[in-house]
């Protein structure tokens, strides 16, 4: 199941959901609408009447970025999907690198979460402005430091997990709620053992509609990090470093 938070989507909605629909035809989709006020959960239900590989959560209060995903996540494990996704709406994670995020899960070291990176040998960029480059690079440098991780983009929002390391982490403690969600989750995975690794992605800045990344978001993400860090080096274990491949397959 691919899961595909909105907040304010109705002009790109469609579009990944075609997308999704082309590059992973056997994956079904769920849309997590975080009461929209521009239409688009009124969308992701015609998308879903529509086809039956769509389905659609409604919240009645916006609960930001971890909070859809977490959403999302009880309600694919209860439905019994064996692989989650992570995949924004606005098209700026390519749909063609699905079959590699789904793939990957099934390499011989058993990694349990696949990021589709940015900063890997493969990755990249397009029409993204200098300073958001920045912002990305520097969040996850620091990232690496702080946690003593080797995984090259822990904030990126494209993601692969198999079900049963969803089931095994303590998702009802997951506070995060901004894009540090993204930091939390990668190091939950990592501290419980289990292997991350990267592929190449090449990200496209959105075409339409507003990025919801803001200065708060980068403060929550920066305070939560360093927090965590702090943590780590007062009695809790380094997890085992991250793989990455180098190759979209």
């Amino acid at each position: 199941m691919v899961i595909v938070p909105t907040y304010n989507e109705v002009e790109n909605l469609a579009q990944a959901v075609d997308a999704i629909r082309g590059a992973a035809p056997e994956a079904h989709i769920l849309v997590v609408d975080d009461s929209s006020p521009d239409g688009t959960g009124e969308l992701a239900d015609r998308l879903a009447a529509a086809d039956s590989h769509v389905a659609v959560l409604h919240h009645a209060d916006r609960a930001g970025l971890g909070g859809a995903y977490l959403a999302g996540f009880a309600a694919a494990l209860d439905a019994g999907y064996d692989i989650l996704i992570e995949m924004d709406a606005d098209g700026s994670h390519p749909a063609g690198a699905l079959p590699a995020l789904i793939d990957r899960l099934d390499e011989p070291d058993h990694a349990g979460m696949i990021i589709g990176s940015r900063w890997v040998p493969g990755g990249g960029f397009v029409d993204w402005p200098a300073g958001r480059r920045l912002l990305s690079r520097a969040g996850n440098v620091y990232a690496r430091l702080a946690l003593a991780i080797a995984v090259k983009d822990a904030t990126a929002g494209f993601r692969s997990y198999r079900a049963d390391v969803l089931r095994a982490l303590d998702l009802a403690g997951v506070e995060s709620r901004g894009y540090c969600f993204q930091i939390d989750m990668t190091r939950r995975v990592l501290d419980a053992g289990i292997a991350v690794a990267e592929v190449p992605i090449v990200f496209t800045d959105r075409r339409r509609g507003v990025s919801k990344m803001n200065t708060r978001i980068v403060l929550e993400a920066m305070w939560r990090v360093t927090q965590w860090g702090v943590a780590r080096r007062f009695g809790r274990r380094r997890p085992a470093p991250a793989r990455s491949t180098t190759a979209v397959e």
